[in-house]
């Protein structure tokens, strides 16, 4: 299962990408996750579907410190996940 996230709130500054990294890690999935220019979270989460589900969970709760307003999802094409390896945080160096 290939899902991508768009994260709508108080989620950069927060430490927000590094929770989800975190927590993608301890799943086992693979993907990314960045900052947008227009001052959300987007995710690309690659694995099954229990793990989504938990990392679903998770990004609605959102980081300490952070505010989740809205969770934007859609699922993708299992080929979309073909180049995705083990879960990394873009942009953050």
């Amino acid at each position: 299962m290939v899902v991508h996230f768009l994260i709508r709130g108080r989620v950069q500054g927060v430490g927000f990408r590094w929770f989800v990294h975190r927590e993608a890690a301890e799943l086992g999935l693979r993907g990314w996750v960045r900052n947008t220019d227009t001052g959300e979270v987007e995710i690309v989460a690659a694995g099954d579907a229990e793990a989504i589900e938990d990392l679903r969970v998770e990004l609605r709760k959102g980081s300490r410190g952070s505010r989740v307003d809205a969770v934007i999802e859609h699922e993708l094409e299992e080929a979309e996940a073909e180049s995705l390896r083990s879960f990394e945080i873009e942009g953050a160096w």
